[in-house]
């Protein structure tokens, strides 16, 4: 089941590029799995200053594994973000000046678990060391940090670890095809039929859900429904709230604004606001192009985005 393709998470953020952060695609292997590669695009020098970087990070349904590499002090950090069902804010600050590489893997929640050496139940809204759950790929992602000089020149290399690291074997037929159904439903489901429809117990399925993502079926209709939410704000020309809140099953208006500030800590001009600040777009090559494909009884979007300045 290709649920990349009937699915796009988006960040709080997913406009801003700088040099600190851009976005690159996989390759064509590894795109069922992963969102993106994230990070910096080349070595970056940063310099000191006592101005904190405040950030906010909303669930986007992602997990990601991140490296930084500082070559000013000859030491690489890493971590493992499992999938959150919650707001935080980040709060960065430079306490000296360093030459840096970093480099993020963000992989989809239902994917993790094929390069994984352990399960992921208990990686709701937790942050861990990487080896903990990827040792062999913690280890030979290490190896190669230092030698990184950019992404064009690195991402083959860990796209070569991560495809021998690739377990297909570790997934759940039951778990896609839930996942499957609660996308074609952009989230507005109730568990309890999917279930039925799967033939499945309730207890079963949230038994599998933690193993195989983290999150329960639950939890993860509602966050894929505010994703789907974030998605037309952000991109349908057309939309309005009212229409919304029966798309996507809300008791009523105030429903639906409540939700979405659960999910994103802001109101939604708030948010639509965040999203745009620090970018200039250059209105001679915009283009948002919605074109609607019926397909299985679920919409697709197909949107270029914006360039930037």
């Amino acid at each position: 089941m290709k649920l990349h393709q009937m699915y796009t998470p988006l960040t709080a953020t997913p406009f801003v590029r700088d040099e600190k952060y851009m976005e690159f695609e996989p390759c064509p292997a590894l795109k069922p799995y992963i969102k993106c590669f994230w990070g910096t695009k080349e070595k970056v020098k940063l310099r000191k200053t006592d101005i904190p970087t405040n950030g906010v990070v909303t669930p986007d349904t992602c997990m990601d594994i991140m490296f930084e590499v500082d070559f000013t002090n000859n030491r690489i950090a890493s971590g493992f973000c499992g999938i959150y069902n919650t707001t935080f804010n980040t709060c960065n600050k430079n306490d000296e000046e360093k030459e840096i590489f970093s480099f993020a893997i963000r992989f989809y929640a239902w994917s993790v678990v094929y390069f994984s050496e352990e399960s992921m139940n208990g990686v709701l809204n937790q942050n861990f060391d990487v080896g903990y759950h990827f040792e062999k790929i913690k280890k030979e992602i290490s190896s190669i940090l230092f030698y990184a000089e950019n992404m064009e020149m690195f991402i083959p290399m860990v796209e070569k670890i991560l495809l021998e690291n690739l377990h297909t074997e570790h997934s759940s037929n039951l778990v896609m095809e839930t996942l499957c159904k609660i996308m074609e439903q952009k989230g507005n489901c109730k568990i309890e039929d999917v279930a039925k429809d799967l033939h499945i117990s309730k207890r079963q399925m949230e038994r599998l859900f933690l193993e195989y993502v983290g999150a329960s079926p639950k939890n993860m209709a509602s966050m894929i429904r505010y994703q789907y939410l974030w998605n037309d704000l952000l991109f349908r020309p057309d939309f309005q709230i009212q229409n919304a809140v029966q798309e996507y099953g809300y008791t009523d208006q105030a429903h639906l604004l409540h939700d979405f500030k659960k999910y994103h800590s802001m109101n939604i001009k708030e948010a639509k606001k965040h999203a745009y600040k620090d970018v200039a777009f250059n209105k001679t090559s915009v283009e948002v192009r919605w074109i609607i494909v019926q397909k299985n009884n679920f919409l697709r979007f197909s949107i270029r985005l914006p360039h930037y300045c």
